[in-house]
């Protein structure tokens, strides 16, 4: 591995610890702040209010505790895979943020799911009354909006020729 690989990797490391850090963070203030009441920020449009939540988005496949923890990891794997092996040229730096927003949000809510059992949710957009979520879960959206929006507009189908290995005959 070279110099820039291994910068690139430190850089990577770092930055997701520090989102899942920031998040593991949020939620610990969510369960000390908010566990009794919600919070009111925006009177009928949002607020903070603690949430238990057992399953995945919205609650859905609740009791899955053990299938998301394996997903987790196993999804962290195929992306730090895609991360190591992604050329060190800057116009990969967009793919590798996308990555590392889908890891460090991956791992903050599996880290709830293997330390409490359920993920600790506390946004709450009352005015549309959308589903209670957490900062992991921002991480995995905003990854996911600019990965879609990299692939449709900035990405060509050989720049991710990285990942098909092929074996050269003669």
């Amino acid at each position: 591995m070279n110099r820039s690989k291994i910068k690139s990797a430190f850089i990577g490391l770092v930055s997701a610890i520090l989102l899942i850090i920031l998040d593991q963070w949020t939620k610990n203030q969510a369960v000390i702040s908010l566990k009794d009441h919600a919070k009111v920020l925006i009177n009928g449009v949002f607020e903070l209010r603690y949430l238990e939540n057992q399953g995945a988005a919205w609650g859905m496949f609740s009791g899955a505790r053990f299938f998301f923890v394996v997903f987790a990891c196993l999804l962290s794997i195929v992306f730090a895979y895609i991360y190591f092996n992604m050329p060190t040229e800057s116009k990969y730096n967009w793919m590798k943020l996308v990555i590392v927003l889908f890891i460090s949000g991956a791992l903050g809510n599996m880290i709830d799911r293997v330390v409490n059992g359920f993920v600790v949710d506390f946004f709450y957009f009352s005015l549309i009354d959308f589903p209670v979520f957490n900062v992991a879960d921002i991480y995995i959206t905003c990854g996911a909006f600019l990965f879609v929006i990299l692939i449709l507009f900035y990405y060509k189908d050989d720049d991710f020729s990285f990942l098909i290995r092929r074996n050269k005959k003669g």
